[in-house]
């Protein structure tokens, strides 16, 4: 992953939105102990602090918890926290704006349905 640093989105939030979709591809399972501030710092070349951030943000929201001394490690119900908050805040967004872009554009439901079916063909064909 490459870090967008002329974004809007802060560093320290793309490291957690990066360490959760490791999580939902199963790169950590439950309870498995995940890269420490030292190890991100390193793998993107950022201030170890900034990585503490992310690593935070992540054991606020109960996806990761602290072992003292040991580091960070995967919630057991991590999986299913960021999917349904990912599926609830950003996908039903994203779902809105289209739909609003569409009935700016009197797309009919019909037509909208097609595209997305085709793009998740595209996206279906490119994975093999």
């Amino acid at each position: 992953m490459i870090l967008n640093t002329d974004g809007t989105k802060p560093i320290y939030m793309q490291i957690a939105e990066w360490l959760e979709t490791e999580i939902l591809q199963g790169k950590f399972t439950p309870d498995e102990k995940i890269y420490s501030q030292y190890q991100l710092a390193d793998l993107f070349t950022i201030n170890p602090a900034t990585a503490a951030k992310g690593l935070t943000l992540l054991a606020e929201e109960k996806i990761l918890y602290k072992k003292r001394g040991l580091g960070m490690f995967v919630s057991q119900d991590a999986k299913k926290m960021i999917r349904h908050r990912r599926i609830n805040q950003t996908l039903k967004k994203l779902v809105d704006e289209i739909v609003e872009e569409a009935e700016h554009l009197h797309v009919k439901e019909e037509e909208l349905i097609a595209m997305i079916q085709k793009a998740k063909r595209n996206r279906e064909g490119d994975a093999e």
